[in-house]
């Protein structure tokens, strides 16, 4: 029967995810078979498992960084946001309704026991289970039939630790405060607290963290420094999407629709030294880049009339009439095509037409694609003609199909029934494929077609994506062993502290 300990924070982006992925890590170092958990997920980036099932990108890292197959039962509930008052509702990786923000609210106590029967394999099956929580549990709001913070706490028996973004300022006030807002019982639950993303000399601290423990009662196990790693994000607070970016001879516009999804799709490319890769939301930051990107959305139709009302549609049509070249994926890849259609209101209903820069419609039905595939490309065109014979691997999800009468990428699915995929046209490409510069010769690929059409050397080479993650989930483990008292956390882990 497993252990556990449960990561919380004063707040969203306080790096819970990130430091559930060390914990995985570090334990897993230490010989001990070990899964992460997340009761519930809200998030827009998310992966498929090898059974074909959707889950939060940060519990599929999360499985990674402890050496284990991702797996549903280590985020049950998936929350994929489909307008600011509604999300669609994914239980045990396959979606079950869209429900506004009210009516999930009604809903959520029937979830427990599919929680707890997740929860409860992973314990038959893993020596620890590291869980992360779920905004704050200091949202006495929604304190009712919690099973994401302190709620989750009591049904697993996990002992807690809290973390508070230092980066942000107030972390004193916000870790005192989210103690004293919680009942007697939930702040006997807080074992110890850990202070996050820290620049500067610790011993500037020590004072403070003094104080701190006197008031709370708890002791402060850790001050995290702001670590210099490269682990896929959860969602679209993440820094990597305004961060200064190095200057390269590539310069890659990927478009910031209002709902941005899996854009760790684009991850890779970063790693490329010839790369710029810069988030765009505003037609006067276009430039002219060598690349433009339409990445995947939740809604496609909401993200495609934001692009035409947001003036990025008619200079990304100028930047394709110059003979700029154009990526669109997922989502990304629906808007390039003539129109989109929603028949059975999927997305609210009604049609849109699209940037016409591919040929064929794109219907929206009620099913959804989630499935693993690997393929390779049998034919591009213009700039992305060189990409012929180029392997893959990726992903599906997405909703809707698109009509292609002649696709570009040949592929099996995870059952290995063949596919067909994409379509080029000029300096235009689109397909449904996530992940698909995972593979380092694929992004390679991309990179020196872009440089081999502004005339030079194409010398970009492949980066092994799978080893150089492996590496940075080393590097975390290495920076969380040097700033937390890990035996200490042992001894709350073995509930003897």
């Amino acid at each position: 029967m497993a252990e556990s300990i449960m990561i919380q924070g004063t707040a969203s982006n306080a790096g819970k995810s990130l430091l559930c992925a060390g914990l995985c890590r570090i334990f897993a170092q230490d010989g001990y078979k070990v899964a992460p958990f997340k009761s519930q997920n809200m998030a827009l980036n998310s992966a498929i498992t090898a059974d074909g099932l959707e889950m939060g990108r940060a519990q599929y890292v999360q499985a990674l960084a402890a050496g284990t197959a991702p797996s549903v039962d280590m985020n049950p509930v998936l929350l994929k946001p489909t307008s600011n008052v509604g999300s669609q509702v994914i239980v045990g990786g396959v979606p079950r309704s869209t429900m506004g923000a009210a009516e999930y609210y009604r809903y959520k106590k029937a979830l427990i026991p599919e929680v707890m029967a997740a929860y409860r394999r992973l314990e038959e099956a893993y020596d620890i289970i590291v869980i992360e929580g779920a905004g704050s549990p200091a949202e006495i709001n929604l304190r009712q039939d919690d099973f994401v913070n302190m709620g989750l706490s009591k049904l697993t028996g996990a002992p807690v630790l809290l973390c508070g973004d230092i980066d942000r300022g107030g972390v004193f006030a916000s870790l005192y405060g989210t103690v004293k807002l919680l009942e007697r019982d939930e702040q006997e639950r807080i074992r110890g607290l850990i202070i996050n993303k820290f620049r500067g000399d610790v011993e500037i601290l020590r004072p403070g963290l003094g104080q701190l423990e006197e008031l709370t009662g708890k002791p402060v196990v850790g001050v995290v420094p702001m670590l210099d790693v490269d682990i896929d994000d959860e969602d679209s607070l993440s820094a990597r999407l305004s961060q200064e970016q190095k200057v390269g001879l590539i310069d890659i516009a990927v478009i910031r629709l209002p709902r941005l999804s899996n854009f760790t799709d684009f991850n890779p490319l970063e790693r490329l030294e010839q790369v710029t890769l810069r988030y765009v939301r505003d037609p006067h930051e276009l430039g002219s880049p060598d690349l433009v990107i339409l990445p995947g959305t939740k809604n496609t139709m909401d993200d495609l009339r934001w692009l035409r009302e947001s003036g990025l549609e008619a200079k990304i049509l100028q930047h394709a009439e110059r003979g700029g070249a154009v990526l669109g994926i997922c989502g990304g890849y629906q808007m390039l095509g003539e129109a989109v259609l929603d028949p059975d209101g999927v997305e609210g209903g009604g049609s849109l037409r699209g940037l016409g820069l591919l040929p064929g419609r794109t219907i929206f039905y009620g099913e959804k694609t989630r499935t693993q595939v690997e393929g390779v490309f049998t034919a591009a065109h213009g700039i992305f003609a060189p990409m012929a014979g180029v392997s893959f691997t990726g992903y599906e999800i997405h909703m809707g199909e698109t009509e292609n009468s002649a696709p570009i990428l040949s592929l099996t699915d995870q059952t290995g029934r063949p596919k067909a995929d994409g379509q080029s046209r000029g300096n235009v490409l689109g397909c449904y494929i996530h992940g698909l510069f995972d593979r380092g010769e694929c992004a390679a690929a991309l990179i020196n077609c872009l440089l081999s059409a502004r005339g030079l050397t194409p010398e970009a080479a492949a980066v092994d994506w799978d080893t150089y993650q492996r590496q940075q989930y080393d590097k975390l483990a290495d920076g969380l062993r040097a700033a937390l008292d890990m035996n200490q956390i042992y001894r709350i882990l073995h509930k003897e502290a």
